[in-house]
């Protein structure tokens, strides 16, 4: 008996530490870049692979890209910002609903960090672009400065979603992060219900002008991913163009040869350039009144850096196939958006002048 219950009790005990180790295995395993309760850094894998130790409480941050500026501002974290790149002080909804942006040191200049100006706004972490990212000079400046950095990149539809959901784990966002790709993702989705039976040769052909006239986007990049989300034929998409310090360009004279149907451009003087401009007059889409602007809101839609990439397929899609999408109401679906992600409620008014790309962002001196 003595022996019995000796075996039992050790038996017990087995089972006992058994138990204590698979249960404090599953309390303690953290998923990647989830903070531990008390612990002073995390470990954040940014756009590009790196892993990046930063503070676990970050109240000061340093936005060198616009993706970065945009994105905590929609996580509502603007006022964690300390230094910007100039674009983000020319978008109007961006500095009223965050006016100090307006005031805020530009470290960045081109690709070019002023590091001296940049330490002097003591940030947790700082947010770069491959740019950055790529030139030996400039990560020297930031490696020596102590101050952590991530890498932003908005390089497609997919990468935008991670971006997106990398910058919300930084600032404690991750929910939001989820609600913004779970409803980017139903965008696309809607769109493709209606438009994936369309034949390429019937689809409508659109030059995407980004920026500049003759500037435009390849096929994979974000602009380009959008444009396919939409139903539309890029007309750029697999085309030779001329590739410059990461930017992409067509010749008019291959823009002639496309003659696309509908021309979306993001800057509004582009479209004053290209009606008034005669080399371009032979163009369909000119001859037709289709150069149209695209939305312009807290950011410029479907611009690489813009965070409304949901939008800019739905307001696509609807204008470039009118009858598929009749009962898209682009005015409360801008509604929505903005109460949902960025908590602003916009009168009708104020969202016309954003779909029609009017006042909301200050031209470039």
């Amino acid at each position: 008996m003595k022996l019995q219950r000796n075996a039992i009790v050790r038996s017990f005990i087995i089972i006992s530490l058994i138990l204590s180790l698979l249960l404090s295995g599953g309390c303690n395993k953290q998923q990647a870049n989830e903070p531990q309760a008390g612990a002073d850094t995390i470990t954040i894998t940014d756009c590009i692979g790196r892993q990046v130790n930063i503070p676990s409480q970050i109240n000061r941050i340093a936005c060198l890209c616009p993706e970065s500026g945009y994105a905590l501002a929609m996580f509502g974290k603007g006022d964690k910002i300390v230094a910007v790149v100039g674009g983000l002080q020319r978008d109007l909804i961006l500095t009223d609903m965050y006016p100090a942006i307006k005031g805020l040191p530009v470290p960045k200049g081109s690709a070019v960090i002023n590091i001296e100006e940049l330490v002097k706004t003591k940030p947790d972490v700082v947010f770069v672009k491959s740019d950055t990212s790529s030139s030996e000079a400039e990560t020297e400046k930031l490696n020596k400065s102590k101050i952590p950095f991530l890498v932003v990149e908005f390089n497609n539809m997919k990468g935008q979603q991670d971006a997106i959901e990398m910058i919300g784990k930084v600032v404690g966002a991750t929910d939001k992060a989820g609600k913004y790709n779970a409803y980017y993702q139903k965008c696309i989705d809607r769109v493709q219900e209606r438009v994936a039976g369309i034949p390429q040769e019937k689809r409508v052909k659109v030059y995407h002008s980004l920026n500049e006239a003759i500037r435009t986007d390849i096929k994979g990049s974000l602009s380009g991913d959008w444009m396919q989300a939409a139903g539309a034929f890029n007309v750029s998409a697999n085309e030779n163009l001329r590739a410059l310090e990461g930017k992409y360009f067509a010749s008019l004279e291959q823009i002639l040869l496309w003659n696309p149907d509908v021309i979306l451009v993001n800057e509004g003087a582009v479209v004053n350039y290209i009606y008034t401009n005669k080399q371009w007059s032979p163009l369909k889409a000119v001859k037709n009144k289709q150069v149209l602007q695209l939305p312009n809101g807290i950011s410029r839609w479907g611009h690489p850096s813009s965070p409304e990439t949901p939008l800019a397929v739905l307001w696509t899609a609807k204008t470039i196939y009118p009858d598929k999408f009749a009962d898209l109401d682009m005015v409360a679906e801008t509604k929505y958006f903005y109460k949902e992600f960025f908590s602003l409620e916009l009168s009708d008014e104020v969202v016309n002048k954003i779909i029609f790309g009017e006042g909301m962002r200050i031209a470039r001196q």
